[in-house]
């Protein structure tokens, strides 16, 4: 019996030798490492914006076609050309007041605001209006002293109101935008040894507009009040009546028009931006440099061609794909299985509450690619959900969508002391092991 006994532990020994040495070998196995990159639709296209040339020969020196729900760009003339930008601005202007002001706020009109040149409202030193009011003042006729009086109302300066528009233009990566003055009158000013102009880019501009009108808390009330057609008010105490009009002649002249304003100074040229709604579209514009006088009417042409080559070629599209995503080796980690014999594989998942629907708004000709990316081996330990990858939408070489990719199950890192204690638990719980011990 004793030498039944000897036997085993010697057979375990050598068991327990082998497949140490299998660990060992796990431990410094070397491998070459891949990336899973398949393409789902076919190969990614890294291919040129749409447009390249202004084939709507548009009269604006500075021209953009937007998608405002996702800001991309779908027709583009210099769109990134820095330029004045004139009573466009006020877009800014208005917003800035309304995240910031109380629309019952009386405003009270200083010297400098009563000193603004025309298109101006004509209040005097001293005069007081309600907020509310100037903003219809503001963005219908697009009044200068109203803008000033804005402005130092709710930023105590007009370089403090300028300081809180910058800070607006970079939190919504406006990066070629600067502010000076709350009314968009030509300027220049010094700043950290350099000439800054008060300018923006057609992109720029279009960008600021799909915030009024949609990501703003006060979007609501900025289409409200650039939705109108005509207001009237008085001074807070009654003495005088203001009626205004407004010059957005789009919204009475192109369906789903809703929102917009024009500009000009000498400088600037004509401008407008504006937007328009079909078939649950939005499209935003913005021409810069767009004729001066007499050419009064060539930003409705241009604004006309433009909303109309959006309407024509983009259309909503769901391009959603389902995935099959490959499985994990987890090197030196310990077998799900509890054998060494086998590679330790893991499942990869996306989140089960992702969108099963991802519309896009796209031309006829243009394709979304499906791009996978998931390492082909991790190093152990890892823990379940951990996320190792992803699932990428692309559209013209820009990825529009992703969506994590992440494990479904973890694993601790392999030892020599787990391998001791799973060649024990084993053969302990062998047929007849414990018979044999209890006799000896």
């Amino acid at each position: 019996m004793r030498q039944a006994k000897g036997i085993l532990l010697a057979a375990a020994g050598l068991a327990l030798f082998f497949l140490i040495g299998t660990f060992a070998g796990k431990l410094t196995e070397k491998e070459t490492v891949k990336n899973h990159t398949s393409v789902t639709s076919e190969e990614a296209d890294h291919k040129k914006p749409l447009q390249t040339t202004d084939e709507l020969n548009l009269y604006a020196q500075s021209a953009v076609l937007m998608d405002a729900s996702s800001n991309r760009i779908l027709y583009g003339k210099n769109e990134e050309l820095v330029r004045p930008m004139a009573s466009t601005t006020k877009i800014m202007t208005c917003i800035i007041a309304l995240e910031n002001g109380n629309l019952s706020d009386p405003v009270t009109a200083s010297q400098n605001a009563a000193n603004q040149p025309k298109v101006h409202l004509g209040v005097y030193k001293g005069e007081t209006i309600c907020l509310k009011d100037l903003l219809y003042s503001l963005m219908l006729e697009s009044h200068n002293d109203a803008a000033m009086m804005i402005a130092e109302h709710i930023g105590g300066s007009r370089e403090g109101f300028a300081k809180l528009m910058n800070q607006k233009a970079k939190e919504l990566g406006c990066s070629n935008t600067y502010f000076i003055t709350p009314n968009g009158l030509d300027a220049k000013e010094e700043k950290d040894g350099e000439i800054k102009e008060h300018a923006t880019t057609a992109a720029d501009l279009a960008r600021i507009m799909n915030y009024c009108i949609g990501e703003s808390p006060k979007s609501r009330q900025f289409l409200e009040i650039t939705g109108t057609q005509n207001y009237s008010f008085t001074d807070v105490n009654g003495k005088r009546s203001f009626s205004c009009t407004n010059h957005n002649a789009l919204l009475n002249s192109l369906g789903g028009a809703f929102s917009g304003k024009t500009g000009f100074t000498g400088g600037a040229g004509y401008s407008y931006v504006g937007a328009v709604k079909s078939d649950g579209r939005i499209f935003t514009i913005a021409l810069l440099g767009c004729g001066w006088p007499p050419h009064k009417t060539w930003k409705w042409s241009d604004a006309r061609k433009l909303f109309q080559y959006g309407m024509d070629r983009f259309h909503y599209r769901d391009v959603y794909e389902e995935v099959k995503l490959p499985k994990v080796l987890i090197n030196e980690g310990i077998p799900l299985t509890g054998g060494l014999d086998r590679p330790v594989l893991i499942a990869c998942a996306m989140a089960d509450d992702r969108e099963k629907s991802i519309k896009l708004l796209l031309a006829d000709d243009e394709k979304v690619t499906v791009k996978t990316s998931v390492p082909d081996k991790l190093e152990a330990p890892v823990k379940k959900g951990q996320a190792v990858g992803a699932v990428t939408y692309w559209l013209n070489g820009k990825a529009v969508k992703e969506f994590p990719v992440y494990l479904t199950e973890g694993t601790k890192r392999l030892t020599v002391y787990w391998c001791f204690k799973n060649i024990i638990t084993r053969y302990l719980s062998m047929p007849g092991f414990t018979e044999i011990l209890a006799s000896s």
